[in-house]
């Protein structure tokens, strides 16, 4: 099994950024890293290989943060207020790789499966409509993908493109996906 370390995984995020994923070739990605190109391809690195390391350690990483908030007590509100600020703080983790790649959350993180991001939001508008704290509407598939990418490609624009510090992209970005699924007259703040 190829090992991919750390340094060509930023290597790798690099060149995205630099040359989208029409300009990543092997060979960029090891004159970044300080390797030969011949050294990663006799270790049986692909380019396929490289992008598959970093989606996989996204969705890894996804999966911890959002672990704790479905274990957690609370309300439907309360819990989908933790995982959009986990889900900042896992933007923020991963930043140079959503910069590159706006397609990450749509790539499978590990041979055979397929990627899973809405699960949690799912579950947690699907409690807060039990619960009377959310107005999640009829379609929770929906209103999780909505809420997801709400919350998820603004933060990343307003940290990656307008430089804004992580603690006020968090609060105006959660504040405005949870005003929208707020049960009127619960306060989301």
């Amino acid at each position: 099994m190829v090992q991919i370390d750390e340094e060509l995984r930023d290597a790798t995020i690099a060149v995205l950024r630099e040359q989208g994923f029409e300009g990543l070739t092997l060979e960029r990605v090891a004159e970044r890293a300080g390797r030969a190109r011949s050294t990663l391809w006799r270790q049986g690195l692909t380019l396929e290989l490289l992008v598959d390391s970093l989606v996989g350690t996204l969705a890894d990483d996804f999966q911890a943060a959002m672990f704790p908030i479905l274990t957690a007590d609370g309300t439907g509100l309360e819990r989908l207020r933790r995982a959009l600020e986990a889900l900042c703080d896992l933007v923020d983790r991963h930043l140079h790789l959503m910069l590159a790649n706006d397609e990450a959350f749509h790539q499978a993180p590990h041979p055979g499966r397929r990627p899973d991001y809405l699960s949690p939001f799912m579950t947690f508008l699907r409690q807060g409509a039990a619960d009377g704290t959310l107005a999640p509407g009829d379609d929770v598939v929906e209103a999780a993908d909505a809420v997801f990418n709400a919350t998820a490609w603004p933060y990343v624009h307003l940290r990656g493109r307008h430089e804004w510090a992580a603690k006020r992209a968090k609060r105006v970005v959660v504040g405005l996906v949870l005003n929208g699924v707020a049960t009127p007259g619960k306060e989301p703040a």
